[in-house]
């Protein structure tokens, strides 16, 4: 029997701050703009000029915080981390190496294959701590001409590094923990979790373990940009280790790369150890100092950051968002995570408010199935969405109480996605394309077309669902889609009896 090695994965995530300027620079945080275009002094680390700490950074940092658990220190430090890259000009990044931000936190987040073919379980990850630092620059290779350009654009931009615990046991259980985060960023509005502009890197740490106690050498997957490579990287990693040690291969300690081209990790260079980055406290910043609601009443700390005035007014979490929409709107299970996923839920309240007599389900149907292919397709956010949560009620009452047809409703996003300002029942009747129950003229229409089309009656007469089928296709083609197609099945079937 093959022996069962145990998976050991640890998450250090990177989330760019959601700011209007860099964490201790005036100089813009833009996502896009002209290389080299958004560099303060301090950015390209030139003499003589001093950090000064971003406030919105530290606000960011608090409301992460609260939303994973965590004790939040009232006291915190910076640390200078030395290394010489030509992206990072200061020679060392600025972050919290001894007395970070935050400690002590956890996460209870739901573990669901992709396709849905399970159920989701529940589990839960320590977090060890976030720690608020400064981003590096870009390094852009172009081989043809053997030389590197450097992007100081992104040197300076706030970061929460959020370290975990070793506590996932399967690479599904890294990449839905690492969603689920993300999705919490998203919703306090601190990072847009963009992944393929590196606004959210992952780092991942993964040993191999022949139980649960023993100590074991782990390899770091360094920068993944998208939650699948993450769980493809850690797959093969560990699957590599676990080839390692049943060869009695000695495991190094290393840092890696992950090349998506061939589902590989490769060496990149031996991990570091503390030592070699010669941490030690930045003298250009004083102690992060906080208070909250209990801090003495002293005029010396008014202008101090008050950590309850930053959390309060923090907004339901999207955990809880999927449970109401489960457990009180009685939605499937599948139905509640893509809307909470994709920042739906508020508006699909809202059309559920407005359509109290349709079903709720039937709404967040079209919503997943119709409206955010349409956003996706038109780049579109859901808060500028031309189709109001009204319209989007009336419209799936209009299909549910069979005045026009599926095809219609879609029909009528388009049109509405392209400008148009009318409402779905103001568009279905200006165009006629309300679905049609006179017998007379369906029954009209159904025989002019079986004799049309003499072979095709024949054979569905003799049972043939396809010939069927495409009688009926013509009889719609006939009434411009627009017969009823429960009137249309029960007229057909009297003709077809009748030949």
């Amino acid at each position: 029997m093959a022996k069962q090695w145990i998976m050991k994965v640890g998450l250090e995530i990177h989330a760019q701050i959601t700011s209007k300027s860099k964490i201790f620079s005036g100089a813009r945080a833009l996502a896009v703009a002209p290389p080299n275009s958004l560099v303060a002094f301090l950015d390209a680390g030139l003499p003589g000029t001093l950090p000064v700490l971003n406030a919105r950074c530290v606000e960011a940092a608090i409301l992460t915080a609260s939303a994973l658990n965590c004790k939040i220190n009232k006291v915190s430090h910076f640390d200078r981390k030395h290394y010489f890259y030509a992206d990072m000009p200061q020679g060392y990044q600025i972050t919290q190496q001894r007395r970070a931000i935050a400690v002590n936190g956890s996460l209870r987040y739901p573990v669901y294959d992709q396709s849905w073919m399970t159920d989701a379980e529940y589990s839960e990850v320590r977090i060890r701590q976030i720690q608020l630092e400064q981003d590096s620059g870009k390094s852009l290779a172009d081989d043809k001409r053997s030389r590197s350009y450097i992007d100081l654009n992104r040197a300076g931009v706030g970061l929460m590094e959020i370290v975990t615990e070793p506590d996932m046991r399967s690479s599904l259980e890294a990449m839905t923990f690492a969603q689920e985060l993300a999705l919490i960023l998203k919703h306090l509005g601190v990072c847009d979790c963009r992944m393929y502009e590196g606004q959210l890197r992952v780092d991942a740490n993964v040993s191999v373990h022949a139980h649960e106690t023993e100590k074991s050498a782990r390899t770091e997957i360094k920068n993944l940009n998208s939650f699948r490579f993450l769980q493809k990287a850690v797959d093969h990693e560990f699957a590599r280790q676990v080839k390692l040690r049943e060869s009695g291969e000695e495991i190094v300690s290393e840092t890696l790369g992950y090349d998506f081209q061939t589902g590989t990790t490769v060496s990149m260079r031996d991990k570091e150890v503390k030592q070699d980055y010669r941490f030690m406290p930045e003298p250009n910043l004083p102690p992060l100092i906080l208070r909250d609601n209990n801090s003495r009443n002293d005029p010396l700390l008014d202008d101090l950051l008050n950590i309850d005035e930053v959390v309060k007014n923090i907004s339901v979490q999207p955990s809880a968002l999927r449970d109401k929409l489960i457990d009180e709107i009685k939605l499937p299970v599948k139905h509640a995570f893509v809307l909470v996923s994709e920042g739906l839920s508020t508006y699909f309240l809202s059309a559920v408010e407005e359509t109290p007599d349709v079903s709720p389900e039937k709404i967040s149907s079209w919503m997943i199935n119709s409206l955010l292919s349409t956003l996706n397709l038109t780049f579109t956010s859901i808060d500028d969405s031309p189709l109001t949560p009204k319209n989007m009620g009336e419209l799936v009452s209009m299909v549910d109480s069979e005045l026009i047809t599926p095809k219609t409703a879609r029909a009528i996003i388009e049109m509405i996605f392209g400008g148009c300002e009318d409402s779905p029942r103001e568009l279905a009747e200006i165009h006629s394309w309300w679905l049609v129950s006179d017998e007379v003229l369906i029954t009209q229409a159904v025989v002019e077309t079986t004799k049309t089309y003499a072979k095709l009656a024949t054979n569905a007469k003799k049972g043939k669902s396809k010939s069927l089928a495409a009688l009926k296709r013509e009889v719609q083609k006939k009434m411009d889609d627009k017969a009823h197609p429960k009137t249309l099945d029960k007229i057909i079937k009297n003709e077809l009896r009748n030949l």
